[in-house]
Parts: C-alpha cells; structure tokens; sequence
C-alpha cells in the first residue's frame, strides 16, 4: 500500500514537473530498473514509469522510448531473475508507449515507423518465447504476462501493420500453441470447476488475474488479426480449427450455470447486454470471420458446428452429464452469427438441415434436466425461421405459447420468450386466434412474479402478442388494459420498465376495437393526477403526460377532443408553475401533439377561444424565457412548429415578437439540440413567408442581437455552424431547402454578413488539454453568400454518397473521373427515391427516419407529418434552386463558385449539366 501511494504521489507530481522541473527523475528511475540487485527498488520503479507512462503525450514519448526500452527489454528477457509480475509490469509500461506512439502514427507516420523498426525484432522475439509454451494450470502470474504481450502485439498491429508483417511469421506459431493450450487449461478451470480460475481476483496494483480476463484479451488480439487486411491470410489456412478451438470456449462456465440456476434475472441480464465474458467476445470472433473470410469463414463455421454437435452425441451416448454443454455453446455460436449465415445464401439450406436435425434429436430431452439447452433450442429457431421448414417453426411457436404457461424451470421460459417475441410478428393468424388467450393469460401471470430484468423480456413478448392478435386483442382489452396500467403506474419511475408498459399500452390502442375502451379508462385516471401535480409520487405527473401524449399520437379528432378536455388547462398550469423540468419537457410535447392533432377546431372546444390562444402563447412566452433554465425549454421548438403549422393565422400578428423571443432564448440556450430546434422555426418561417423571403430577412435585420450586427446576421451564424450538426429527415429537409430561398433572394443584407467557414487545420500532433487551451481552434472567415452555396453543395454530396451506398452496381470514383453515365444514374436514383432514403448521413436518426417502418419514427416526425414541406424532393429542389441561382447572375454565381472546394464544384457542376448549362 504505501509503494502503491509513494508511486501514485511521485507520478503525480512528475505529470507537473517532469522533465522541465524535475530533469533528475528519469535518470534516477533507469537507475533503479538496471540494479539487479534491488528487485523490490525495480519493482516501485516499474510502478512510477507505469503511472507517468500512461499520461504522456507526443512531446516526451519518443524521447523516453530510446532509452527506457532497453531497460524493460532487459527485464522482460531475464526470467532467472525477475518473476513473471515484474516481466508483466515492465510489458505494461512498453503497451502505454506503443499506444501513444501508435496515436502519433497518424501524424507522424514516417518517423513513427523509423522509431519502432530498430526494436520490433527483439521484442518480437521475447513475445515469441513468452507464449510459446502451453499455458499451465492455476498460474495468474503467468497468464498476465501473456495477457500483457497480446496487448502490444494488438497495437503493433494495429498501428504499423508494413513493418510488423515481415516479423510475424515467428508469432504464429506460439500464438496457435498459447491458443489451443488455453483452452483446455479453460475447460478444466472455468467450465469442469476442477481447477481455481482465480475470477474476481486482483493483483497487488489492482490488474485483474483471471483466466478469464485472460481469454478476453486472446480473443480481442485474434479478432484484429481477422480484421486486418494485411494479417487475415495468416489464419486463412487454419480457419475451420480457429473455428472449432473458438467454440469450445462459448460453453457454460460452472460459475454461469451456478447463478443462472439460482437467478434468472442474471441469465436475461447477461445474454440481453452482451455482458463481459469469453462467450460474447468468442461470438464477435465468430461473427469477424464471417465477414472477413467469406465463403472459407462460412465452411468453416458449418464444419465447426456439425463436429462440435458429433462430439456432444458422442459424449451423450457415452452417459457423460455434461453432454448438452457443448450442444448448447454450438447453438449458441450458430445463433450469434445467424445473420452472416442467412446472408450467406447458398449455406442457408444446409444450416437448416442440420438445425432441424439438432431440433428433432434434443426435443425429446427432459427439460427440466436440461433447461438451459431448451431455452437455447427456442431462441435457435426464433432467429432461423426464415430458412426452416413451416412446419417446425409453427412446431415451437405452439410449444413456446404452452412452455410460458408450463411449470418449467425459470431459463425455459426465458428462451420461449424470446422465441415468441421473434415468431410472432410472422406467424400465422391461425395458431395465434386460437392459442391468443392462453399465451396473453400467462404473460400476465409472469409478469405478476417477474423481476425487473426478466419483467422487460417479458413486456417484449406481451408486445409483439398484442400487435400479432390483432382483433383477438378487443376481446382481452378489458382485462389486459387493467393490469398494464396498473404495471405502469407501479414503475412509472423505471425509465426502462415504463416505457415498455407504455409502449405495450399503445399497441393496445393500435389494435382494432381497443382506442376507446383504452381511452375510458386512462383519462378518469389521469385527470385527478395533472389537476394535482403537487400531491403525486415522484415520476407519475411526468409518466401521464407521456401517457396521454401517446393517447392522441395519430388517434382521431374526437380522441384529441377527450384528452383537451380532461387535461388541457392542467397541462397549461404545470408548464407555467412547475419547475421540474421533466415534467415541463412532457407537458411541452403533450401541448404539441393537442395542437397537431386539434388543430384550429382546438380553439372551438373551450368556452373562450380566445382563453385557449392566449394560454397557449403564454407557455411559449415562459420557455422562451431566456433565464429559464435550457433543459426545461428542450422541447419548445417542436411546440411553436406545430403552433406555426397549425394556428398560422392566430401567430401572423405574434412574429415579430416571437422572432425576438426565439433568439435571446438562442443567445442563453447551453444545449445545442435546443438551439437546433430554434433554428428550424426561423426555416420554417422562411418557407412561410414565401414569395416575400426578402421582407422575411428585413424584419430580422430590423431586429437587435447582442453581439451581432442584427438578429439576421446572429441567425445566419448559428445556421451555417449547426447545418452539419441537423437531425431528422424532416429537420434537413426544411433547413435545406430554406438555406435555397434564402440565397435566391440576393438580398443585399447576406453580402453584409461573415460567417465561419472551414477549421484551420493546426500544427501537427497531439492536441493536448494544455495545448488546446493555449491554442484554440481557428477557422477561416467567409461571405455568407459563399457558406451557403458550399452547404447546399454539401447536400448533394451527401445525396450521392448515399445513392452509390444504396446502389451496389454505382462507382463514386468514376463519378468523381467525369463519368456521365453514372452522373445521370445518380440523378435518376435519387428523383426516383428521394422521399424514402436518407439525403444525409450525418446521423443514424436519418437513416432510420427514411429507411425504418414508420412506427420506429421519433416522436417529432410524426409530429410533423403533416407538414407539407415533407413532400418536398429534395434534390429535385435543390437542382432547381441551383440553376435559378447561377442564370440569375452569372457573375456573382461564378465569384462564389471559385470559393468551392473541387468535390463541391463537381457536385454542382453535375447538376447544372443534366440542366443543360
């Protein structure tokens, strides 16, 4: 302990001091490393250079290396003097230097790879000799020093793949002896329990020891040995045995079988979140080989799995108990790669084949004796019912409905879940009318005994039974309803739990026959809890917003009506007077999707109109409030889109002053989604103010900002910055399409402004926190004339990129050569499918708004459904944006031309062409 804080304090301290200050430490250091004579003095200096080595930058690294390496090579090399923990310490302190050094490699490629070259062959040799013998029984020590020379060996590879290429021939060898070995040491130890595995142990300075951790980090250095270009042949020709050593380290360990028997809980929690284990990595390993060996990876596996199902057959007939653990880790890493070998097509009949006859052979098992096999058998069939035939499929779909409601050992139920929440959504409505009301009746019956991480699997498979009942759902909508609001109301304040109870609940209102009975039942509920916020528990005024926001989400007028008349001045008052800001956030969407859903009839359906309008302005007045805090107004942008959509004609006379509101909220906004979603209302406005763009832009130039010429030129600022940055397909669209308007206006006002335009790319290296406080980021300045002609240039790079991801047969390069063939085929591509995929790539909620059902849409896209700017072809638009653009003045369009980057004039050049210009 007190060598640990003495290393601690004197790391600390060099983090300041050293070399500038403190010259002496380093010489004192290698003095210590090179004194045989004092191993207890080497041994604290091991864990001064392993501290001060792992937060070094680019500036003191290559000068150490040069002098340090000897010493720890020394060190390493010596096993007659220094034991295996030194050896590991010492290998630890060349992975933190190789690490910073692979990061410079970026930069610093030639020098870098000079630096390495001179000291690669030694130490190549020393890892050579480390894991050349097999890997004993019961010895951490030994299996950390391995671990730590797997661990450089994966940053040499991933950082100078050329120069280690020709040195990795002697690794070959012991690496397949240090693989196969271990795993007999692992079956012995971790999955037979005959021998200690020293799991959850830890060394003197904190490194975990087990065998485990040790089989991770083998696994992580072969799966970038697969994924590597350049080293993947090495294992080309031995690839059915690194296949078939891999799945014999996917089996149960003593210990997993332990606590998943006592704790189901552990079992879902541990298969759902792909846990830390050698059966997650081994199935990444798995899946890596798949994809990086092709054809030989996909024979591979199939070979592996039916010799690994011989040796489990062979081991039953033989009466060995623990036969069905092989069986189960083959099915578990045929299930892991169920997608690779799906794809894989001309495979998928023989996997189905010997799938089936694995089913036909282990059905018949007692599974009360083998409950973790059944429950695998179950998620088998689940992720191969595409392949198999229909009869076996619906075999398991009726099996899986009785086994839920069976008295079966926890782990069964589990893989029947699982099973049902993948076979329902295609199963046919036969098995399902006449099976509904069992399967919904033991679902609620495992739910009453379901603990939180069983109760979300659970939740799932009540999902998909519910939106597979279809009219079968009407008739247990009465009991079903009941009890799933009963459940969310019991884990309103489980974020997890409540919204798969929630989202249950809304596959209920999906159903036919279920809207209104669910309506009669959750508004009574709900009215008493939005009229009294202060009186509920924690979570439960926020949960009902949410509720009922779900409620109105595509449901028809009068549903809207019933839910604005029970919870319209409640939610009013909590958005005014609450300071919780969760509950502000959901009162925010809930007021948006009464707006989007009433519409203008909204204003008829109180007493006073006039009242409802007013209200309404008053909750946009209170989060546009620039002293209210950004979390609580993060949702007002999709507030005021719906009350500029949807009540235009009520907020025509509130422009200017809600335009004045939206940028001091801007100016104090600290979140920058919220600031984004501001700016979309400014694009929106644009689009609104059509044909008078221009008295659009003069109303913003007439208004102040602080630390801006005026509003317009703060505005323009913040766009240009946030473009890239933009979410949603919708979003991208309108802010697009907009930046066009505003630039065929010509306006005077937009050559007055400057705007930000690329970053200044600065001196080479490593940005550090002390360098980049001293030198911060610098960009160019530009005409915001030119940034926006080079965003919309943007944009149809981005929608090219996309086509020729989409299009297999398309080849940018040759777009990029001038190839017109291709030019016209992107065009054509794109105008044919614009309206759904994805124009950018700048995020996945892109992807997913265009590519994805439109049930797996976000909230704000079905919010803005309606608006009909969603029909807009973007490319389409901006094609005709462009060439209005460069006809109206040749000269200006060619000016700003010139200030393009070559792929973006190529861009815009591409589509001036097809328009003949």
């Amino acid at each position: 302990m007190i060598s640990t804080a003495v290393s601690v304090a004197v790391s600390t301290i060099a983090q300041y001091d050293w070399p500038d200050d403190w010259p002496e430490l380093l010489p004192f250091l290698l003095s210590l490393l090179n004194d045989q004579t004092k191993l207890n003095a080497v041994h604290g200096a091991l864990r001064c250079m392993a501290l001060i080595s792992s937060d070094m930058d680019d500036q003191m690294v290559p000068k150490l290396i040069p002098v340090l390496f000897p010493c720890l090579h020394m060190i390493v090399s010596s096993p007659q003097i220094y034991d295996n923990f030194l050896r590991s310490k010492a290998l630890s302190i060349v992975y933190n230097c190789i690490s910073m050094i692979g990061v410079m490699s970026g930069v610093y490629k030639t020098e870098t790879g000079g630096l390495m070259l001179p000291m690669l062959q030694p130490w190549m040799e020393q890892f050579s000799s480390i894991l050349k013998n097999p890997v004993p029984s019961e010895d951490p020590d030994d299996w950390s020093i391995r671990m730590e020379v797997l661990k450089c060996l994966n940053q040499f590879i991933q950082n100078f793949p050329a120069i280690v290429e020709t040195h990795f021939a002697v690794i070959v060898g012991p690496l397949w002896q240090t693989f196969v070995s271990s795993l007999k040491v692992y079956e012995r130890a971790s999955i037979e329990g005959a021998e200690d595995s020293y799991d959850g142990r830890y060394d003197s300075d904190g490194a975990e020891k087990s065998l485990e951790s040790f089989v991770i980090q083998l696994f992580e250095f072969l799966l970038t040995v697969v994924g590597s270009p350049t080293f993947v042949k090495v294992v080309m020709s031995n690839v059915k045995e690194l296949v078939y050593y891999t799945i014999g380290f996917l089996q149960m360990t003593e210990h997993q079988i332990h606590t998943w028997s006592l704790d189901v809980n552990l079992y879902v929690a541990d298969e759902d979140d792909n846990t830390y284990s050698c059966r997650v990595s081994g199935s990444l390993l798995l899946a890596e080989i798949l994809i990086c060996c092709g054809m030989e990876g996909v024979d591979a596996v199939i070979d592996s799995i039916e010799r690994r199902i011989s040796e489990s057959q062979q081991q039953k007939d033989n009466g060995a108990p623990g036969w069905w653990i092989l069986r189960e880790a083959t099915l578990f890493a045929l299930a892991s790669v169920s997608e690779q070998l799906l794809a894989a097509k001309d495979s998928a009949p023989k996997v189905a084949i010997m799938l089936e006859q694995i089913l036909t052979d282990d059905v018949a098992t007692g599974v009360h004796d083998y409950p973790f096999l059944y429950a695998r058998l179950f998620s088998s069939v689940a992720k191969f019912s595409s392949i198999m035939n229909n009869q076996v499929t619906e075999h398991f779909l009726y099996g899986a409905i009785k086994t839920v409601g069976m008295d079966v050992p926890p782990p069964v139920k589990v893989g029947a879940c699982r099973a049902l929440s993948q076979l329902l959504p295609d199963a046919t409505s036969g098995i399902i009318q006449h099976h509904a009301l069992d399967l919904f009746s033991s679902l609620v019956d495992l739910l009453k005994n379901a603990s939180e991480e069983t109760m979300h699997l659970v939740l799932e498979t009540l999902l998909a039974a519910v939106k597979a009942g279809h009219e079968i759902s009407a008739s247990v909508e009465p009991i079903l309803s009941p009890f799933m609001l009963n459940m969310w109301a019991s884990h309103v304040s489980d974020p997890f739990i409540s919204i798969d109870a929630l989202d249950v609940l809304e596959a209920i209102k999906n159903s036919p026959g279920c809207m209104h009975p669910l309506i009669s039942r959750v508004l009574p509920y709900i009215g008493p809890i939005l009229s009294n916020p202060q009186q509920q528990p924690d979570g439960l005024v926020a949960g009902s917003l949410d509720l009922v926001t779900m409620l109105m989400k595509n449901a028809p007028a009068d549903v809207v009506k019933a839910a604005y008349q029970v919870s319209f001045d409640s939610v009013i008052r909590i958005v005014l007077q609450s300071n919780d800001h969760s509950e502000m956030q959901n009162a925010t969407q809930c007021l948006a999707a009464l707006v989007a859903g009433g519409k203008q009839d909204m204003l008829s359906w109180s007493v006073d109109p006039g009242f409802t309008m007013r209200s309404l302005l008053d909750v946009a007045s209170r989060l546009l409030d620039p002293d209210l805090e950004s979390s609580g107004s993060l949702f007002v942008g999709s507030y005021i889109l719906q009350l500029i959509l949807h009540l235009s004609s009520q907020m025509a006379q509130h422009i200017r002053d809600l335009v004045t509101a939206l940028i001091r909220r801007m100016q104090s906004s600290r979140i920058a989604g919220l600031k984004t979603s501001l700016l979309l209302i400014f694009a929106r406005l644009v689009h609104i103010s059509v044909p008078q763009v221009e008295q659009f832009i003069d109303l913003l130039v007439s208004i102040p900002a602080e630390g801006h010429q005026n509003s317009f030129a703060y505005v323009m600022f913040e766009w240009t910055r946030q473009q890239g940055e933009v979410q949603g397909a919708y979003q991208i669209k309108v802010m697009t399409t907009a930046l066009a308007l505003l630039l065929l206006t010509r306006h005077v006002e937009l050559g007055n402004i400057n705007v930000q335009g690329h970053l200044v790319k600065s001196e080479a290296g490593i940005i550090t926190r002390s360098r980049a406080k001293t030198k911060p980021d610098q960009w160019t300045v530009v005409p915001l004339p030119a940034k926006i002609l080079a965003l919309l240039a943007d944009a149809l790079l981005e929608i090219q990129e996309q086509v020729d991801a989409d299009n297999e047969d398309s080849d940018w390069e040759e777009t990029q050569n001038g190839n017109a063939g291709d030019d016209d085929n992107f065009l054509y591509s794109a105008n044919a499918t614009s309206h759904n995929r994805p124009t950018y790539e700048y995020l996945d909620a892109m992807a997913k708004a265009f590519n994805e059902d439109l049930e797996d849409d976000n909230e704000d896209e079905l919010l803005c459904s309606a608006d009909p700017l969603n029909e807009i072809n973007l490319l389409n638009y901006l094609v005709e944006s462009l060439t209005k653009f460069s006809e109206s003045d040749k000269a200006i369009f060619q000016h700003l031309f010139q200030s393009l980057t070559k792929p973006q004039q190529h861009a815009i050049e591409l589509v001036l062409r097809q328009q003949g210009i």
